[in-house]
């Protein structure tokens, strides 16, 4: 058999990408106050920024949108996708929302209060600042080998069960539920493992917390574990994800990943203990409990994408082109987070930029320089995203500068992954030239969206 994974699928629609030159970005970079974030996305020639929302739909997919039921309340299309979310899932209470901070925001509003506790394998940044934001602590406990990106471990997103129990025992009245974010994109996209899993839920009930889920990639988790852990590499995609599920109490979803839209997300619970405050909630700040934020269009291409997301051809391609760019990485001489997660590689910039101090922010001047040199926009996971200036202008920095590629779904061919290899091996040979930054504006929360910077 060939050795090269082909795209499991044809191209049926195209769109021009712009050309720009080194002397455009520079001029362009500027203007966006060093911050890639606030670019046109015209002026991006290969946009990594996010695999949330921006991967390209199929014909099924366009084809369910014409179906949509775009009725206010009981509209066919909520039931259509309700019923395959509860087959997936086993959770028999589903509810929309426009998105994944949206779930989290109406779940949190409803469980949660100030001076709160949730302990979690890693928060990624909504769930953080949704947490925060209401006084609530958001606790990392991700096993220590996740906090290495060059050691090799299979499921570096798993939970340190050990400090989990003593949090539990230490802060369990403070603690209105356990969460796992599956795969963990704060530690570079690297999933969790069944046993972990089912381990986790287990320590959870036996302290009386529900267990909650983010399941924005369970697809890629579940393929992971499928390759990676004994006594499944038989079991279907789809039959790892609903074992995934049944450990679980309930789950958020930004859809806008593993669910293969442009927009949506959702909350499943499998009790209706929080159900009421959560659809008041939901009607508050979302809209009614049959479309939640979401147009009925969105909602069928929803049903068709948590299909098309579990199909195992798309998903060893999703996550050998991943693989491919790591070992071009590897041959350049560029560290990142291995092994290599499922929806993105995370560069490590301290591989890139050794002597640049933390207080110059060398994960967001190696994004800068990516773009300068090649047009690539990638995002920082690093201490701009993660870290933190206090009243008294005191900085605390993250314990790793990363910089995520993050793949749109059935977007970009091998050809772009070629392309953007070459540009990552040229920053690395004149990184003596990269500059770093300093930040000269921020908001109090995600500062990393709106933050402006000039050179350090």
């Amino acid at each position: 058999m060939p050795k090269t994974l082909i795209e499991p699928f044809r191209i049926k629609s195209i769109e021009p990408i712009r050309v720009t030159t080194r002397a455009d970005r520079e001029q362009l970079l500027a203007a966006a106050h060093l911050n890639v974030f606030l670019l046109h996305a015209e002026d991006v020639l290969i946009d990594w920024l996010t695999d949330s929302g921006t991967g390209a739909m199929s014909s099924r997919q366009w084809g369910a949108i014409m179906e949509g039921d775009e009725s206010y309340a009981g509209a066919r299309s909520f039931y259509r996708l309700e019923k395959v979310i509860q087959d997936i899932t086993g959770m028999p209470h589903f509810v929309p929302t426009h998105q994944g901070r949206a779930a989290e925001k109406v779940l949190f509003s409803a469980v949660c209060k100030a001076g709160d506790v949730v302990p979690n394998n890693c928060h990624f940044d909504t769930t953080r600042g949704n947490l925060e934001s209401m006084g609530v602590q958001a606790l990392d406990l991700v096993a220590a080998v996740g906090l290495q990106p060059a050691t090799l471990h299979p499921f570096k997103g798993n939970i340190d069960l050990e400090r989990l129990e003593a949090v539990l025992r230490q802060d369990g009245a403070r603690i209105p539920f356990g969460m796992l974010t599956v795969t963990n994109n704060t530690g570079g996209g690297q999933p969790v493992s069944m046993a972990n899993i089912r381990a986790c839920a287990a320590l959870l009930k036996k302290h009386g917390k529900p267990f909650i889920m983010d399941v924005c990639r369970f697809a890629e988790n579940a393929m992971f574990i499928k390759m990676r852990e004994p006594g499944y590499e038989n079991t279907s995609v789809k039959a790892i994800a609903q074992e995934m599920f049944s450990y679980a109490d309930g789950a958020t979803m930004s859809a806008k990943k593993d669910g293969m839209v442009n927009i949506g997300g959702f909350i499943v619970l499998r009790s209706d203990e929080w159900l009421d405050a959560v659809r008041s909630g939901l009607i508050m700040m979302e809209g009614f409990p049959t479309y939640g934020g979401m147009a009925g269009r969105d909602l069928e291409a929803l049903a068709v994408g948590l299909e098309e997301g579990l199909d195992e051809d798309y998903l060893r391609y999703r996550l050998r082109t991943a693989e491919y760019l790591g070992e071009r990485l590897d041959a350049a001489g560029v560290g990142f987070v291995k092994p290599t997660g499922g929806h993105a590689v995370y560069i490590d910039a301290r591989t890139v930029l050794p002597d640049m101090p933390v207080a110059h922010y060398p994960a967001w001047a190696l994004c800068n320089a990516l773009y300068l040199e090649g047009g690539i926009r990638g995002v920082e996971i690093g201490s701009v995203m993660f870290g933190k200036r206090g009243d008294d202008g005191v900085e605390t920095y993250h314990s790793m500068e990363l910089v995520r590629l993050a793949f749109p779904r059935r977007m970009y061919t091998q050809s772009h992954f070629d392309y953007a290899a070459e540009v990552i091996a040229e920053v690395k040979q004149k990184a003596a030239h990269i500059r770093g930054v300093k930040i000269t504006k921020q908001p109090k929360f995600l500062r990393h969206f709106t933050a402006q910077f000039d050179w350090a």
